[in-house]
This record gives structure tokens, sequence and C-alpha cells, in this order.
């Protein structure tokens, strides 16, 4: 679905990202794990559209994305579910999340799937007429992931979900992710807890200063006692 072929990433004469390659599959989640400043979110940022690539590739489904702008990408189905969430903290819980259906046009399905997000995240049917800047780190979290659902994407984009929450909300995000995975959603997802990235995800790829530094499967990265090392270029 969707392939980056040595894409090189600046900001001015900053060299960001530097001829990465990365595919993935119809159906499959995979990992992007990388310490600070690898180069993850601004991988994004490009497959998104908020910044060009100096050169190199960006396809979906074939199709480039060279010069495609981010709503244009979002019509085609990418949702991004960014690092620090983004939700706006004086709209309802409920206005935030009938946000993700802009890019859709049948009214019908997105009551039906506003219904279903709820009931995925109880948390947006209990606050759903409360300010959602009155929510924890771990609910805002949710918000963001069931607003970008309502989109209703054929590729979701995850930048650091579960940056900042606490061990339990840690564990509920990514058991959502993997109930995801598990219903054939196609997922991208950038994180810094690299051991439970590669055990999550169907492939993962390491990115260090700027470059795929090592990539594998599940198993393969299971058979690596060395992979916390080499995320962090030790």
């Amino acid at each position: 679905m969707l392939a980056l072929e040595d894409v090189v990433l600046r900001y001015g004469r900053v060299e960001a990202v530097r001829g990465v390659s990365l595919n993935v599959e119809h159906g499959e989640l995979v990992g992007l794990i990388g310490p600070n400043g690898a180069g993850k979110s601004t991988t994004l940022a490009a497959i998104m559209g908020f910044l060009n690539a100096a050169s190199g590739s960006i396809e979906l489904d074939g199709r480039s994305l060279t010069g495609t702008g981010p709503e244009r990408v979002a019509r085609l189905g990418v949702a991004l579910v960014p690092e620090g969430r983004h939700i706006f903290p004086t709209l309802t819980v409920g206005e935030n999340l009938r946000l993700g259906a802009t890019v859709r046009s049948d009214v019908d399905a997105v009551t039906a799937d506003c219904d279903a997000l709820q009931d995925r995240f109880p948390v947006i049917r209990r606050a759903w007429r409360r300010r959602a800047g009155g929510l924890s780190g771990g609910e805002q979290q949710q918000l963001a992931i069931a607003r970008a659902l309502l989109s209703n994407p054929r590729l979701l984009l995850l930048d650091e979900p579960t940056l900042g929450l606490a061990p339990l909300m840690v564990d509920a995000i990514f058991d959502v992710l993997g109930e995801l995975r598990e219903e054939g959603m196609t997922i991208l997802l950038v994180e810094q807890n690299a051991i439970r990235t590669a055990g999550l995800a169907d492939r993962t790829y390491v990115l260090r200063s700027g470059r795929i530094a090592l990539q594998g499967t599940r198993a393969e990265l299971a058979d690596r006692p060395d992979l916390a090392s080499l995320y962090l270029g030790l």
C-alpha cells in the first residue's frame, strides 16, 4: 500500500532523513522505531504532505504522493494521529470526534461509526458533552485515535501514541492497536517504545540518524537480544 524509496528529507540545509526506504503492505502493522531526532516524525510529515521530499519517491498504491498536500492525502484515505494529540481543548469531546468525518459524505455511516467508536472507547461516551481539555492525557490520546478512525482510513499513521502516558494507559493503547491489526487495518506506527512495538508489529524498521539501521519481522527481532542497544546506536 505504501512505499518509500530512497527518500531524503531536509529542513533547509539540514538533512533529517537520508535515503530511507520502507514499505507497508495491505493489512500490516509496521513499526518505525528509533531515538529522539532519528527522523521518525519527519518521515510521517512527508507521507502526509506537510513536507516535500528533496529526492526519492513516496507512493500510495503505486500512485506518487509527490506534491500532494495534506488535505488531498487525507482524502486518499490516509489518517494521522499526531504526536501530542492536537485535540481542540475548548470543543466538546463529541465535537472533536466528529472533526474526523470532514472527509466523508456518508452521513448515516458516520453516525453508526460514531456509535461504534464510543463502544471501543467508553470514555468518549461518558465525556461526550464535556470540553476535551478536561480529559487526561491518556483519554485525549484515545480521542485522537478515535477521531482518526472516524475518517475511515485505509492507512493509519500514528506518531508516538504512548508518549508520556501512564503504564496502564500504554497497555490500553497497545491493546487497541492489536485489535485494529486483527481487524485488518493497515498501520504505520512510530514509537520510542522499541520492545513493545517490535513485539506487536508484523515488521519493524529501526531508524537511527536518518537512516534505516535494522529491519525485521516480529520473529526475527525477537531473536535479537541486542535490539535495545541497536535502537540506541550503542
